[in-house]
């Protein structure tokens, strides 16, 4: 059973050259403008996310977001972006499919804050921490 996964993985960046090789000839564009193209795009998808990644954690950190929705858009991008970074063009198509899926859209996952306290008997509220402080200057 490994062998024939072993087969699959090594014959998938073949093939995926080969369509590459093909397309570039019949479309008249050279082949090193589709495969720097692509990498260039899944270089810049990834650079982008990473900013963006660190956005949706502090949001999530701060409640305003769920921290769920920020890992499955972060790695749904991240994913796509090493799909457009690998040679070839079947590859830059099912990285184009990823990002055209229509995730965590419409759906509302229930942010939680990050406050202290403990779950109230009654309800979903938290009850507040009763205490005293001081001021040291």
């Amino acid at each position: 059973m490994r062998f024939v996964f072993l087969a699959i993985v090594l014959a998938f960046p073949i093939a995926d050259l080969y369509v590459t090789a093909r397309l570039a000839r019949w479309s008249g564009i050279p082949l090193w403008i589709w495969l720097a193209g692509s990498f260039l795009a899944g270089a810049l998808l990834l650079r982008n996310e990473r900013m963006a990644f660190r956005t949706r954690t502090v949001a999530a950190l701060h409640g305003e977001q769920s921290l769920l929705r920020g890992l499955v858009d972060s790695g749904r991008k991240v994913l796509a972006g090493v799909l457009l970074m690998v040679p070839g063009v079947l590859s830059d198509l099912l990285a184009l499919m990823l990002l055209a899926l229509p995730l965590n859209v419409g759906r509302h996952f229930a942010t939680q804050s990050a406050g202290t306290g403990r779950m109230s008997p009654r309800g979903g509220d938290f009850d507040s921490i009763d205490g005293d402080y001081r001021r040291l200057d």
